[in-house]
């Protein structure tokens, strides 16, 4: 009797898991697929993708700072309902490894969406930078547009393995999508043949490394690492200012969603124009609203180049 009631238990289980697959694929099929990202980037390129077939949540909120981010009991419930979480990279996310590891996540499909990308060491950059807030990689691959077509291509198989039915859809959403990377990359070639003046001199943290790297440009920054916590010392802001000597340069960039304290003391003291330098880690509030995607904050970012390095 006790063995025929565990062989029971036994069945019933079995059917359980059987079934598990089943029931996914009939709720995704039902009310679309359900997509968390970490960053921006690829919020923006999954929300393309997926078009109307499902939803995407940043997991950030907006204006939220990025590097400081760690995520809060709502959201480790976001995460464990979602049919997709999309983090940017162990470092840059370094609670990710820890929230996987806890088996917290079985029922989510997750992808480093870093997965393809060879990261740059912090020496490759060669700037003078010799803290990291994030251990000895750049986290910040997706500024380069090269970068961002595999985040794509990664995204677009997730999202297919997951929701096999619509593939065609999503393919040609994510061709679109590389469409427009590949032309974006056209014109930051463009750019940096145009441009005499390459050195970008940032009263901020500088995240752009490979977008640099990538299109032959140099850049000087007070700070050292990404943490929003960090500050420059005096000596740091001496040799930016003889940078802006050097150079004859007339502009000072700053970064998004930071109190660019650094910047508005260095245009005060030396008549330099700000520009914006925006590192779509993460949008505001009212960027959300005008409806910001990757490609147009980056367009910006060249538009804003070009004025201030040939002022």
């Amino acid at each position: 009797m006790v063995m025929r009631k565990r062989q029971w238990i036994l069945c019933l289980l079995m059917s359980a898991l059987i079934m598990l697959p089943a029931c996914r694929a009939a709720e995704i099929e039902q009310e679309g697929l359900t997509v968390v990202a970490t960053l921006f980037p690829q919020y923006d390129f999954a929300r393309q993708i997926l078009g109307d077939k499902g939803t995407v949540k940043l997991l950030l909120p907006p204006g939220t700072e990025a590097h400081s981010y760690d995520p809060t009991p709502q959201d480790m419930v976001t995460m464990e309902k979602a049919s997709i979480l999309i983090y940017t990279s162990d470092e840059m996310e370094p609670w990710a490894a820890k929230i996987i590891a806890s088996g917290n996540l079985q029922n989510t499909r997750i992808v480093d969406a870093s997965q393809n990308i060879v990261l740059m060491d912090e020496h490759e950059e060669d700037h003078g930078e010799e803290g990291h807030a994030h251990g000895e990689k750049d986290p910040h691959y997706w500024l380069d547009p090269n970068n961002a077509i595999l985040m794509v291509d990664t995204i677009e198989d997730a999202v297919i393995e997951a929701d096999a039915n619509n593939a065609a859809y999503y393919q040609e959403n994510a061709e679109e999508l590389r469409r427009q990377l590949r032309q974006l990359d056209q014109d930051c070639r463009e750019l940096a043949e145009e441009l005499t003046n390459k050195t970008i001199l940032c009263g901020g943290h500088f995240a752009f490394g490979y977008f640099a790297k990538q299109y032959g440009f140099t850049y000087r920054s007070p700070y050292k690492g990404f943490s929003a916590d960090s500050e420059p010392t005096p000596q740091n802001i001496i040799e930016l200012i003889q940078a802006m000597e050097e150079t004859g340069s007339h502009a000072i960039f700053y970064e998004e969603l930071i109190q660019p304290k650094v910047a508005e003391v260095l245009a005060k003291e030396t008549g330099a124009s700000m520009y914006l330098l925006h590192g779509a880690h993460n949008i505001s509030k009212e960027e959300l609203e005008k409806q910001l995607s990757y490609i147009s904050i980056m367009e910006q970012n060249l538009q804003n180049l070009r004025e201030g390095l040939t002022s």
